[in-house]
């Protein structure tokens, strides 16, 4: 009986046992190598989805969640043997979770921009614009290092500088992404509102964020109910197809996070 229960307990066949009594399976992945026939959890709409979607003709499962921490959730409960998402919430996500880490290699890398609709070319060149100043006097780099680095201050809101006598810019996005969009109390904050705050600015508007799900982002910007959209949405070829970006105002790393054990 002693060698039945050792053999049962063995962490390559089994799962692991709470202190509830309920059992969550041994981690499996441990590179990108293991991804084929896994149960792969990520972002609807997202870039991890994009990316993940590819493993399906290998074998692999796509579990797809309305926000980056459902899928987290279901990894900890041992529903989906990884998750596939961007670095910066994926380092959040781990900070909160002590039984889950980041693969060390990379999964791969993107750049992020904002999304306008193609029948607004007047609004994407005056965006550039904006962005062009914004990198060129360093302050698109304080914001993000506000955020990110060994120097981040936790949050950080751009303090606008111009009249606003232009309206108001009305950006959508899904505040569950920090550091790039997340709430602090009922405030929307996050690199990618601060980024917004300064181009709207510059453009002398308001900005108003409006919170929605990831996979409606385009739709919202394509049918003018928001006028950009930017939630660390990465430009590919078939977002082009429906609409357009700005110039990359930074660039990120898809990773993936497993359990510890």
């Amino acid at each position: 009986m002693r060698k039945l229960i050792a053999g049962i307990l063995t962490v390559a066949t089994v799962s692991m046992l709470t202190a509830c009594g309920s059992s969550v399976p041994a981690n499996t992945v441990f590179s990108a190598d293991d991804l084929p026939g896994k149960t792969i959890g990520v972002q609807l709409g997202t870039t991890g989805d994009i990316f993940a979607s590819d493993y399906e003709e290998e074998g692999s499962t796509i579990s797809r969640f309305n926000t980056g921490n459902d899928a987290v959730s279901a990894l900890k409960q041992g529903k989906v043997d990884c998750v596939i998402i961007d670095e910066q919430p994926a380092k959040a996500y781990v900070a909160k979770n002590s039984d889950l880490k980041i693969l060390d290699d990379p999964f791969t890398e993107e750049d992020y921009a904002i999304c306008i609709s193609k029948d607004n070319t007047e609004l994407t060149a005056q965006v550039n614009e904006a962005l062009a100043q914004l990198k060129a006097d360093g302050t698109l780099d304080q914001i993000i290092g506000n955020y990110i680095g060994d120097d981040t201050k936790g949050t950080y809101t751009y303090e606008c500088v111009n009249e606003h006598n232009n309206g108001t810019l009305t950006m959508a996005t899904n505040a569950y992404f920090e550091p790039y969009e997340y709430y602090e109390g009922n405030e929307i904050i996050g690199i990618d509102v601060d980024m917004a705050t300064a181009v709207a600015d510059l453009m002398g508007m308001d900005l108003e964020v409006q919170d929605m799900e990831f996979d409606s982002i385009i739709t919202a910007v394509q049918a003018g109910k928001a006028d950009i959209g930017a939630a660390g949405m990465t430009v590919t070829e078939d977002r082009l197809k429906n609409i357009d970006f700005s110039d990359t105002y930074t660039t990120s790393t898809q990773v993936i996070i497993v359990r510890v054990k």
